[in-house]
């Protein structure tokens, strides 16, 4: 079954011939009127995906104190450039404000930018954070220079990937074509080695790899800020630290598994994160990645959760209890997720990582 996109993205096929996986992601998940991310609002139970913050405001709090630490670790600046990558409903931010009110001075400096392209998300953002007038922008890029606090969380796991198969005479690249109907999408490999060989590993054949040339470029870009300026980012996703290539490519609809190709448009795309790839190509100093359980737990999640269950009613407590193992359990998001720090080399070392990273 397709989609208006998917027959847009065919017929580009048929005149150009076959594009990147990149390049379908990129359109299918940001095309200006028909993209994913374009379209509709994807989170909460009548959407795609749960993200950390709407499961539980301890999440945002703790990310909030993280924040309001490093903001007085880099000398209090006034202004300070706090930034979202990607803020959903505006939950998390909302949250790490109403716990860091109490800070002296740290509200008075913030200058909120919030990086956004879907429109109705962005007003449920304006609902959520009107006090600190936020400014809205298409690209990371935008956002005027000056001291920064940065926060991604699940933002990099849905940036465009390419994805490559090795073969006996080397790395390929798997692209999307057509099928011989002239319009139902497929996969096939192009033909020959790929210049990208340059970078993957040795591997026998059969291997698979991903590249995210524009995860890669956002990082660059967030170590390129710090390093010009002063500041700290801190990246939540789930994803790797190194190791072996794969392919991770997945596609969700409605909660559920779907096919990569199946109605572009109304389906999530995402891949895990390579951390190591993204610490290098910041070109900063960088903490972790730590898991995200150890992350919350040494920033004093369980704590948290013990003051508000002893204000609670049963079935809160139930609810709260929940919420925390959902976060920190190893077989949960707990080990899944990873936690980086990027920042500048004249601060102290962040909160929320062990001292042997």
């Amino acid at each position: 079954m397709t989609t208006e996109l998917g027959r847009l993205i065919a017929r580009r096929i048929a005149l150009t011939g076959p594009i990147s996986m990149a390049d379908f992601m990129g359109e299918a998940l940001g095309h200006p009127r028909l993209g994913y991310y374009r379209r509709a609002a994807a989170l909460g139970a009548a959407g795609d995906f749960v993200t950390a913050p709407e499961i539980s405001q301890m999440f945002g709090e703790l990310i909030g104190a993280w924040l309001a630490e490093r903001w007085q670790a880099i000398g209090c600046p006034n202004p300070v450039r706090l930034i979202e990558l990607g803020p959903g409903r505006g939950t998390l931010m909302a949250d790490a404000l109403r716990a860091t009110r109490a800070i002296p001075g740290f509200h008075i400096a913030i200058d909120l930018h919030l990086v956004e392209t879907n429109a109705t998300l962005r007003a449920a953002q304006r609902n959520a954070l009107a006090a600190f007038r936020p400014t809205w922008h298409e690209r990371f890029e935008e956002v005027p220079d000056g001291p920064s606090l940065i926060v991604a969380n699940e933002f990099f796991d849905a940036l465009p990937v390419r994805q490559f198969v090795r073969t006996p005479g080397g790395w390929a690249e798997r692209m999307v074509g057509l099928a011989g109907d002239g319009e139902t999408l497929r996969l096939a490999l192009a033909p020959g080695a790929t210049p990208f060989a340059a970078f993957l590993p040795e591997a026998a054949p059969g291997a698979e790899a991903e590249i995210s040339e524009a995860g890669l470029a956002l990082a660059a870009a967030i170590g390129a800020r710090l390093r010009a300026g002063t500041g700290w980012a801190l990246i939540v996703d789930y994803g790797r630290d190194g190791g072996a290539p794969g392919s991770s490519l997945q596609a969700v609809r409605g909660h559920r598994g779907a096919d990569i190709l199946d109605r572009p448009g109304e389906t999530d795309l995402s891949a895990h994160v390579d951390f190591s790839a993204l610490a290098a190509a910041m070109g900063a100093r960088t903490v972790g990645p730590t898991a995200q359980g150890d992350f919350l737990k040494r920033l004093g999640i369980v704590h948290r959760a013990e003051t508000l269950k002893a204000r609670a009613s049963a079935e809160q407590r139930s609810a709260i209890e929940a919420a925390l193992m959902r976060l920190i359990a190893p077989d949960q998001m707990g080990t899944l997720f990873h936690v980086l720090a990027v920042g500048d080399d004249r601060s102290a070392a962040p909160a929320g990582f062990s001292d042997m990273t």
